[in-house]
């Protein structure tokens, strides 16, 4: 069978299928439309910023270190014994020649008993050997006893006394030995949690010695190190800022350089400054640094010995300096930039040379100028030539550095 299309049939067919698709060939040609306008009618987007800041800045040098106690004195067990009694609280502040630990002092007693009984045989003695010495001299002296009985009679005389002497010796050491049964505090401090429990034996290894510490934390001190070529130019700022000083009277200048900030782990700053108490007189050859030692007043028993914080010295001030927060900047493969947004809010990506970070600020050597304006927090959605509406914002600082 034959089929015989002719051309009206043809364009009728054509005519159908475009009908078909016309709806959609009509929207995509609005929506086409739409999209262009809008494109050109978009506003620039609100991109935060902040000011580069100009002011005198101060550069410091920061080493974690270690804090310890004013004092902190071991509480031994001196004789071995059985623990009995543990007479104050863990963690609680105890006063000088306040009682720790009861040791069974049994033995010791016995002990006692036993060398005061040496004494009174070598008093008994002594007693002995004097009134046989009293009567052999008279006698000598009329040739009634010859002279090697009164040597004999000196020399029992002279064997009693020491005697005694060693047995007194023994006796002392012995009570000394009964006295250390009862362990006392030696400061005013605070005493930690003790290493042994009552029945427990103490006083020999490895049995425990050390039964707890007590330490003095109305002052702390934080000892941390600094490397040679550091120590070097601490030491010669140091030294120039005296010479600074005394020239033009700025005692107050000098002392802020000498003084020692604590920063704790939680990157909050303690509240009281401390000071120096001496650098180490040698380096140490296997690491090349030298050990510091500053001081730090804890009037409110904050700090506690064995927490790790950031010593924090002043060794320069930056005139002029020029800062921005860290967040700002961008670092790909050891190059720095940011976004600077211009007179005519039209973003330019920008390098810079950086220097030292101060808190979550960043010291910038070039590359900006004062007053100018960087990104912070929208990096991801600018770039270079784009056309913002800058919003000016303030930096909330952490650290609180500047």
């Amino acid at each position: 069978m034959a089929f015989v299309v002719d051309n009206h049939s043809l364009f009728s067919l054509k005519l159908c299928s475009m009908k078909k698709y016309l709806p959609f060939l009509t929207s995509l040609i609005i929506f086409g439309c739409q999209s262009e306008e809008g494109v050109k009618e978009m506003p620039p987007q609100d991109i935060p910023v902040v000011e580069v800041i100009q002011k005198d800045v101060p550069i410091y040098v920061e080493q974690v270190g270690q804090i310890f106690g004013l004092k902190d004195i071991p509480i031994r067990a001196r004789v071995d014994g059985f623990l009995e009694e543990i007479a104050f609280q863990e963690g609680m502040a105890v006063k000088k020649g306040q009682l720790l630990y009861r040791i069974d002092d049994n033995p010791f007693q016995e002990s006692l008993a036993a060398f005061e009984s040496k004494v009174s045989e070598a008093q008994t003695h002594l007693t002995n050997a004097k009134n046989e010495l009293d009567r052999y001299v008279p006698l000598a002296e009329i040739n009634a006893v010859s002279k090697s009985d009164l040597d004999a009679a000196q020399a029992n005389y002279d064997a009693a006394k020491a005697a005694l002497k060693a047995a007194e010796a023994n006796y002392r050491a012995s009570a000394i030995n009964l006295s250390y049964c009862l362990v006392k505090s030696p400061i005013d401090g605070v005493i930690g949690k003790t290493e042994a429990r009552i029945g427990e034996y103490v006083g020999k290894e490895p049995n425990p010695v050390i039964l707890n510490t007590v330490s003095r934390i109305d002052t702390v001190r934080v000892q941390f190190s600094i490397s040679e070529r550091m120590y070097l130019t601490l030491a010669r700022e140091l030294k120039n800022a005296r010479i600074h000083a005394e020239k033009h009277g700025e005692k107050k200048e000098l002392e802020k350089r000498q003084n020692v900030e604590l920063i704790l782990s939680d990157n909050t700053l303690y509240e009281e400054p401390g000071s120096i108490d001496f650098i180490n007189r040698q380096i140490d050859a296997t690491t090349g640094s030298i050990m510091i030692q500053a001081s730090f007043p804890n009037t409110y028993k904050v700090l506690r010995p064995g927490l790790y914080a950031k010593a924090r010295i002043l060794y320069q001030i930056e005139k002029n300096a020029l800062v921005i927060p860290q967040r700002c900047i961008m670092e790909i493969q050891g190059q720095y930039s940011v976004f600077v947004v211009n007179k005519d809010n039209i973003v330019e990506m920008r390098s810079v040379n950086v220097g030292a970070k101060i808190g979550d600020y960043w010291l910038i050597r070039s590359g900006l100028e004062p007053n100018e304006y960087v990104v912070i927090d929208a990096i991801q959605k600018v770039k270079n030539g784009l056309v913002v509406n800058p919003q000016v914002t303030t930096f909330e600082s952490k650290t609180k550095a500047l």
